[in-house]
């Protein structure tokens, strides 16, 4: 693991849905965001992803893998907010 200063990379940074152009790199994109943008402004980038993909899958031609990529970030957003994000949603 790779000490971030407010988190440390793991698990769901181990996994790049449709190639490694993210992995291959020194730090990955939404690290870097993560450390740049506001906590509020981070989970933002990451429901937008979420809808976004979510949306298209099945949609685009040659976007097979949209299904995975939002599943993807929304792994990415429960280590981020922890398990209170899925409980929010589903209610008591």
């Amino acid at each position: 693991m790779i000490n971030m200063g407010r988190r440390h990379i793991d698990a769901v940074d181990s996994v790049q849905v449709g190639g490694t152009h993210y992995k291959d790199m020194p730090i990955q994109p939404w690290d870097l965001m993560e450390v740049l943008l506001t906590h509020e402004e981070f989970v933002g980038f990451l429901r937008g992803n979420i809808i976004k993909y979510s949306m298209r899958a099945g949609r685009k031609e040659g976007a097979s893998d949209d299904a995975d990529k939002a599943r993807h970030y929304m792994w990415k957003l429960k280590e981020v907010q922890g398990n209170d994000i899925f409980e929010q949603a589903l209610g008591p």
